[in-house]
C-alpha cells in the first residue's frame, strides 16, 4: 500500500513539473519539449534523494496553497512599497533589527515556507533555520512585528 501511495505521489508530481513547464514555457519545439522532460526528471530525482516521497509529500496542502499565495503576494506587494519608502526618504529611516523567531509549524515543510516567505518579502532576510528557530534580519522593528502574522498564516497553511 505504501508502495503504491508512493507510485501516486512520484506520478502527482510528475504532472506537475510537466503542467508548470508547458505552461510557462509556451514553445513546444522539440528540442525544447526534451529539456523538459530532462528537467522533470531531474527534479523528480532531486525530490526522491532529499526524502520527499518518503514519510509524507507536500501534496496535502495544495487546496490551501492558492489562498496562501494571494495572502504572500499582497504581502510582497506591501513590504516592497515599505522598503521603497524607507529608502528613498532623505533621513533613512531604518532600525536594523535581529530577531529569533520560534516557527509554528513543526514539520520541516511548513518551516521552510515560512522560512522562504520571511526572505520574499522585501526588508526581511531567514539568516538561519534550527530547531524550530528561525533568525531573521529586518530593515525596521515595524518588520520585525510582523513576522507573527507570517507565522500564524504559514501554520494554519501546513495545519500543525
Amino acid at each position: 500500500m505504501q508502495t503504491r501511495n508512493r507510485l501516486v505521489s512520484v506520478v502527482a508530481l510528475l504532472t506537475l513539473l510537466a503542467t508548470a513547464w508547458l505552461f510557462w514555457s509556451g514553445i513546444y519545439k522539440p528540442m525544447l519539449l526534451w529539456l523538459g522532460v530532462i528537467s522533470c526528471v531531474i527534479s523528480l530525482y532531486l525530490a526522491h534523494r532529499i526524502g520527499f516521497f518518503q514519510n509524507h509529500s507536500g501534496f496535502h496542502l495544495a487546496p490551501r496553497l492558492i489562498r496562501y499565495w494571494v495572502w504572500l503576494l499582497k504581502e510582497v506587494g506591501k513590504s516592497s512599497y515599505d522598503v521603497a519608502k524607507i529608502v528613498l526618504s532623505p533621513n533613512l529611516p531604518i532600525s536594523p533589527t535581529l530577531v529569533e523567531v520560534e516557527a509554528k509549524p513543526r514539520g520541516p515543510i511548513g518551516q521552510v515556507i515560512l522560512s522562504n516567505s520571511i526572505t520574499l518579502s522585501p526588508g526581511t532576510v531567514t539568516l538561519d533555520l534550527h530547531d524550530s528557530k528561525l533568525m531573521v534580519h529586518c530593515l525596521t522593528r515595524q518588520g520585525a512585528a510582523a513576522l507573527d502574522e507570517a507565522n500564524e498564516v504559514t501554520a494554519a497553511l501546513t495545519g500543525k
